[in-house]
């Protein structure tokens, strides 16, 4: 069969099931979980993937809420990444429960092709991508191992295939000080959040000596008892992005710097615990990246394939891009002035229009399978431009 005949087989297999694939998104949405609590979310995905067929794994690399599908047992191998969890108090304000759904779409419809030519498809569940970067995680831990080529589409304001996306390690900081009476005895105290104050006003003075895209944000998560005992405890939470993993190193040494200093100035005792792990910049594959928004434009949606402009977000997604093949295509769902993260694309990403969106990006993931699985070169073109790309990395 051509890929012709493969490619309106896959688009068919999604029409047909677009009442449930609704239903499953829906379902997402209005119960969200967030990161590692993704329990309801892992068992509707995993049991709409096994009643299709594919062979399930729950609790994969020694996360609770991950899960490898798969279909088929030759090569090569496919896969689509799910995400689901959610963000505290927004819910789906990143457009998971869209993803998610997506994913399974994609894979669902490109199991139809390994019946057809053969090799694999799988699916992976993929948690805690909001700030604890489960995918890193299971990259450390091989769930990748053996996968040829992976895809994942993101809802957001905008419009583009290739995606440069920041590095990023996160920072849990702790002062330690001493309780006193604030205004009896403020002189026997030792403040622990004038330690955290002056930590954040040395890195906002640091900003403006750090290259362009570096991004340091934070919040105080614990800032004392009351307002008349001198604070004898403060803790934060740090992000510290860079476009470049060297210069991400250059800069942890410096943020760390302001934190020595304020304890230094207060006396206060610094504890601080860098993120077990760490997102990568997004490594871009360009022949998956045309194959995507060819496929993509044939179904009437308009994508341009993107440029070198580094976006000021992360994804752990760039850790399975610096393993093998890689793409996470950016779809619109909502106009430029609604914001990622916001409530307001919490809202959008349960219409009825950014579904159908995300639904033809399952449809183009599950067109570029068909044209990975059915031509050889195609598979062996995106494994040169990954080999080429880390070594321009390296």
């Amino acid at each position: 069969m051509d890929s012709g005949k493969l490619k309106s087989i896959v688009i068919g297999e999604i029409d047909s099931e677009r009442r449930r694939l609704v239903e499953l998104s829906r379902k997402l949405h209005d119960n969200p979980e967030v990161a590692f609590q993704e329990r309801q979310a892992a068992g509707w995905l995993t049991e709409y993937l096994g009643a299709k067929g594919f062979s399930v794994e729950k609790g994969i690399c020694d996360l609770p809420t991950a899960f490898r599908a798969g279909y088929g047992s030759g090569k090569p191998v496919v896969a689509f990444l799910a995400e689901y969890d959610a963000l505290p108090g927004i819910g789906h304000a990143c457009g998971h429960n869209l993803i998610a759904t997506s994913a399974i779409a994609a894979g669902m419809a490109a199991r139809r092709v390994v019946d057809e030519v053969g090799g694999s498809v799988r699916v992976f569940g993929t948690p805690g991508e909001e700030l604890y970067g489960g995918k890193a995680m299971m990259a450390e831990r091989g769930a990748f191992d053996g996968v040829d080529a992976a895809m994942i589409t993101h809802p957001g304001g905008g419009n583009r295939v290739i995606m440069h996306t920041l590095a990023v390690q996160t920072l849990d900081v702790e002062f330690i000080g001493r309780e006193a009476h604030a205004a009896a005895q403020p002189e026997t105290g030792i403040n622990a959040l004038e330690a955290m104050i002056l930590s954040f006003n040395a890195i906002n003075s640091m900003r403006q000596h750090v290259k362009e895209k570096a991004r340091i944000h934070g919040i105080i998560t614990d800032g004392g008892k009351a307002s008349n005992i001198v604070p004898a405890y403060s803790a934060a939470s740090f992000m510290v992005r860079a476009d470049e993993e060297d210069y991400l190193d250059e800069l942890e040494e410096k943020v760390i710097d302001c934190f020595n200093g304020a304890a230094v100035a207060t006396g206060a005792e610094l504890r601080y615990k860098w993120g077990e792990v760490r997102y990568a910049p997004m490594l871009n594959n360009l022949t998956l990246a045309d194959l995507f928004r060819n496929n993509f434009l044939s179904l009437g949606r308009d994508i341009p394939l993107g440029d070198t402009t580094i976006m000021n977000f992360s994804t752990d997604v760039g850790n399975v891009s610096r393993l093998l093949p890689t793409i996470q295509p950016l779809v619109s769902i909502a106009p430029e002035d609604v914001l990622i993260h916001s409530p307001r694309f919490a809202e959008a990403a349960a219409t009825g229009d950014a579904l159908n969106c995300l639904l033809d990006a399952a449809k183009a993931m599950a067109m570029t399978a068909v044209d990975l699985l059915t031509v050889p070169a195609l598979m062996k073109k995106a494994g040169d431009d990954y080999r080429k790309g880390r070594e321009a990395k390296s």
